[in-house]
């Protein structure tokens, strides 16, 4: 059995351009709209969530760890929560969407539905003043993470861009080298950078308009998506 190593963002090195060429052209689209709700929300997360990040874990984990020998059993716990809703959501597109490559008919639009529900509940909770609503907000972003990594036939995130920077960086290396760039790629990597850099301004600007109802705007967002991708999957069967 042969071992395909990972890159940054978990392509499978040698067959992610293949992967990424098979993919229909409104796929970036939806890379786009994606990393734009999640940045809408990771800008709220920091602006309103006790300035922390939800979309991602890799600073919640620090906070975690670090809180082990500082802070409260409380705070601890929070934090510990925040990283299990993570898994959760993601649990739920992994038990919605099996399989992973692109195909019609899978429920995109369901998974889209109850990201939406996630957000509404963690709209609901945190303008009562509840933290709960942090752990809802979380797992809306593990859900949507894990949906994009089924839709896009390999793991691409929307919720963070780290690894998509590390990819950008190995293949601007790669270029310089004399290889060949795959543009397709590249640009499907800048669409979804720039998608999370709009909703992090988009998010801010809304979240200094009206607080947590700004957590409307990506709820929008979610509940069009699925409704189109419900047409467009009826009308090609």
């Amino acid at each position: 059995m042969v071992n395909v190593p990972l890159n940054g963002a978990g392509f499978l090195i040698g067959s992610s351009s293949r992967l990424v060429s098979r993919l229909p052209k409104w796929v970036e689209l939806g890379a786009f709209l994606l990393a734009l709700v999640a940045g809408v929300v990771n800008a709220i997360g920091l602006l309103g969530f006790e300035h922390q990040s939800v979309s991602h874990l890799s600073g919640t984990a620090t906070l975690l760890g670090t809180s082990l020998l500082s802070a409260s059993l409380q705070h601890t716990l929070h934090l510990f929560g925040v990283l299990l809703s993570f898994v959760v959501g993601s649990a739920v597109a992994g038990f919605l969407l099996h399989g992973s490559t692109l195909k019609l008919g899978r429920h995109y639009d369901t998974a889209l539905v109850a990201e939406a529900a996630l957000l509404i509940l963690a709209l609901w909770l945190l303008s009562g003043g509840n933290f709960y609503g942090h752990f809802f907000a979380s797992a809306a972003c593990g859900l949507q993470n894990a949906l994009a990594t089924t839709y896009s036939g390999a793991v691409i995130r929307t919720t963070h861009v780290t690894g998509i920077f590390t990819d950008l960086g190995i293949m601007m290396g790669s270029f310089v080298r004399g290889e060949p760039l795959d543009q397709r790629k590249a640009k499907l990597f800048v669409v979804i950078i720039v998608g999370f850099i709009v909703g992090g301004t988009l998010g801010a600007l809304l979240y200094a308009q009206y607080q947590f109802f700004a957590l409307l705007f990506p709820t929008a967002v979610c509940l069009s998506l699925a409704a189109v991708y419900r047409v467009y999957a009826t009308n090609l069967r």
